[in-house]
């Protein structure tokens, strides 16, 4: 489908007037032809592979902002989940494959690089289990490496060793990072049915169903989605509201697939999806929670609020797919407290729980996102928080993820302060009644019924 030069003014109006920005450009990178059994020989071996192969993609990003006037907030890079190239290694401690990544990410410039994972659904191997053990490490000494792990899917069920295993992980990455409010566990995410080719971090990954090298565009647009909204009456009814965000899905989409178009042309990769997440900032007109405040809830997390986000879900999935055929990623509404004024403000408020916000989950594109948590909850209580929302991933056959931040020694109603992006994390309540005995059953939750689809 042709992009017409109205479409792009019409692109330009919504960037001078309501926020609009391409969140990232995320290059995903092949690291398999870098496996090898010498630490030190693979270290260099991702180093040159990464940096030669996104060796242009600041200089591109910053040519398509000027050249468009759509600014790209974000530069990433997604690797092959390390886990998966570590294998041949022997090593214990995986963090210095973190470090050549790291140096990687210096040397290009850009903001993050998401990789140092791994899929442990049905299984942990050795290498799995030895990067898992070096997460906190990695996350502790590096400064823009970012990790998943996929815990659970549709198809394997749940592995319940190794959701404890990962709420131990937490606890420990923020133990490891205490000076700069517990930072480590913000770039670390767990997941049921991850997917292997969003540009979003902390869980992107490079899936090992892609090509060499492939160029995944995030969108955003939380300020362009509520100021059109604000044109609708409050007598508008809700399949009027509907259209109206449908409409404009497609309009901030349009703009990502041009950019994606080009990004990859001129850097000689795969063109890969869009994703059309609205992915909220800090600012005060950029809030998904305002979204839905202007459908019609009194504050984001009063009654109402999870119909409000459903409609708006999937009103932006219906407009997004008419404006790319390549759709993927994520792609929906974010709902992260601390990169969410409103949602922030709604956390407060006392409007926002963290039980509201489990039940928000099960209609929107992720999970439970950049949650501070007392830095007391036990690992127990974490595995549980876990455990539940791997639960509404699996049941319902949809992507959800987990990024809690124990903020340690700070309780409830305490401010964390991450600056940029990140912005405030407040200290929510949490239900502290998990037991014990739950989270060290082990073994795997079975996959469920509705896996059987052959």
């Amino acid at each position: 489908m042709a992009i017409t030069p109205e479409e792009v003014a019409e692109t330009r109006a919504m960037v001078s007037q309501q926020n609009l920005d391409l969140r990232t450009i995320t290059m995903g990178i092949s690291l398999f032809g870098c496996t090898d059994e010498n630490m030190d020989r693979m270290c260099v071996k991702v180093y040159d592979r990464i940096t030669h192969t996104a060796e242009h993609l600041v200089e591109v990003a910053d040519e398509l902002a000027r050249e468009y006037g759509i600014p790209i907030a974000n530069k990433r890079v997604s690797v092959t989940p390390i886990a998966q190239i570590a294998a041949a290694c022997p090593n214990e401690d995986l963090s210095p494959l973190a470090h050549a990544m790291d140096r990687a990410a210096q040397a290009l410039g850009i903001d993050f690089m998401g990789g140092f994972s791994a899929l442990v659904q049905k299984g942990m191997g050795a290498a799995d289990r030895r990067l898992i053990n070096s997460i906190p490490e990695a996350l502790a000494t590096t400064e823009r490496v970012c990790s998943s792990v996929n815990v659970a899917s549709v198809r394997a069920g749940i592995n319940m060793d190794a959701v404890l295993l990962m709420a131990q992980t937490i606890r420990e990455a923020a133990l490891r990072t205490t000076d700069i409010d517990c930072y480590g566990a913000a770039k670390l995410v767990v997941f049921a049915n991850m997917v292997e080719d969003s540009p979003f971090m902390a869980g992107a990954v490079h899936g090992s169903g892609e090509c060499d090298a492939v160029i995944n565009v995030g969108v955003s647009g939380p300020g362009v989605m509520a100021a059109a909204l604000e044109q609708l009456p409050e007598s508008a009814n809700l399949m009027e509201v509907a259209e109206q965000i449908k409409k404009t899905a497609f309009k901030i989409t349009r703009a990502g697939e041009l950019m994606s178009r080009e990004a990859a042309r001129r850097l000689g990769a795969e063109k890969g999806i869009v994703d059309l997440s609205l992915a909220p900032t800090p600012a005060a007109d950029d809030s998904v929670a305002r979204i839905l405040e202007i459908i019609g809830v009194g504050e984001c997390g009063g009654p109402g609020t999870t119909c409000a986000l459903a409609l708006l879900n999937d009103a932006v999935k219906k407009g997004g797919v008419m404006a790319s055929s390549s759709v993927g990623g994520l792609s929906g509404a974010f709902i992260p407290v601390s990169e969410d004024a409103g949602m922030i403000r709604a956390a407060v408020d006392g409007a926002l729980s963290l039980e509201k916000l489990e039940a928000m989950t099960c209609v929107c594109s992720v999970g439970l996102d950049m949650i501070a948590i007392p830095g007391d909850t036990s690992a127990e209580t974490i595995a549980g928080i876990i455990a539940d929302e791997m639960a509404i991933g699996v049941i319902n056959g949809k992507t959800t993820a987990v990024r809690l931040i124990p903020a340690i020694g700070h309780e409830t109603g305490d401010m964390l302060e991450f600056g940029g992006l990140f912005g405030s994390a407040p200290v929510m309540s949490v239900n502290q009644h998990a037991g014990t005995i739950f989270a060290r059953r082990g073994g795997r939750f079975p996959a469920p019924l509705n896996s059987l689809r052959n």
